[in-house]
């Protein structure tokens, strides 16, 4: 599968149609698959979790150029270690070997033809867990039809309503039109969300928003649009943990940490709607932290299907 996307790429909005098999795309990426870290993440959603974490791998590089990415080192700088359709697919299956609760795909777009021939390829030898792909919803209609029956639960981020916003802070034109067509479509793709007996989730839509400082109206929209067009059906996420590092420095509005008031206006105006599927973070969260450490732990391994 993955030759025929990458000679001439089109994978995600910008279809900057370069052939990646000779150079990189806009995105960073060229052929091969690259990855900074492989772990056991306790910090998602409960649902995610279970008792070990959700078992992320976080791709490098992006489609996105987010000016306050708490990723910056991978998803800028394109920190990793490449690897090879076959070690992904091993990889996938030493998470489930971990416990994992899932597989989480963290920033997968630019590398979707080839995660999913490591999901055919993990599914031949036991691979059972729900795979999560978590993206930036910045996503073609057409990529997203390649991830039906691959792809269980998805956790996009819905980033900005305002389209000057998310040019200015993520050089993403379109954003809202591009990211809420795609979370149409991987709702269509995977319907409302189901758990098993432990409230794991096996299959849905979360849909994930970072409230920004001075965006809290900007966030009440989103929160609007969601719950007109989804209800109860899918869950949303709405996180306080915005740390201005990178470059947010450089920009006046986003140079600050977010107050509690401006996140508790958009989580009382979700209750008032009548959002009752929602997520919310309490405490302080706004801290570099929580920021994974990239160490390429979890990768190098020489294994049975090929590195």
């Amino acid at each position: 599968m993955t030759e025929n996307f990458l000679t001439c790429c089109e994978i995600c909005p910008r279809r900057c149609k370069i052939d990646r098999t000779r150079r990189a795309g806009f995105c960073g990426a060229g052929k091969k698959i690259r990855v900074a870290l492989v772990s056991l993440h306790k910090w998602e959603e409960p649902c995610l979790v279970g008792e070990n974490g959700a078992g992320t791998i976080f791709f490098s590089h992006c489609n996105l150029k987010c000016v306050y990415c708490q990723n910056f080192k991978i998803s800028h700088e394109g920190y990793g270690a490449e690897i090879s359709v076959g070690r992904l697919a091993e990889i996938f299956i030493e998470q489930q070997e971990r416990g994992a609760a899932n597989i989480e795909l963290v920033t997968p777009t630019h590398y979707t033809p080839q995660i999913c021939d490591a999901i055919d390829l993990a599914k031949t030898r036991g691979l059972l867990l729900p795979i999560v792909y978590n993206s930036n919803a910045y996503e073609n209609l057409t990529t997203l039809d390649l991830l039906k029956n691959r792809v269980d639960i998805f956790l996009p981020d819905l980033k900005y309503f305002g389209e000057e916003t998310a040019v200015n802070f993520s050089g993403a034109p379109n954003y809202f039109a591009v990211a809420s067509a795609a979370i149409k479509k991987m709702f269509e793709i995977v319907g409302s969300a189901k758990f098993d007996a432990q409230g794991k989730m096996k299959s849905g839509v979360i849909v994930r928003h970072l409230v920004l400082p001075n965006f809290r109206h900007d966030a009440i929209k989103i929160v609007d649009w969601l719950h007109e067009n989804f209800g109860d059906e899918i869950f949303i996420s709405l996180m306080n943990q915005y740390t201005p590092v990178f470059r947010a420095g450089e920009f006046k509005k986003i140079s600050r940490r977010l107050t509690t008031f401006e996140y508790d206006s958009v989580v009382d105006h979700a209750a008032k709607i009548g959002v009752k599927n929602c997520f919310i973070q309490v405490g302080r969260t706004a801290d570099e932290k929580f920021i994974p450490n990239f160490d390429l732990a979890g990768i190098e391994r020489s294994g049975a299907y090929g590195v």
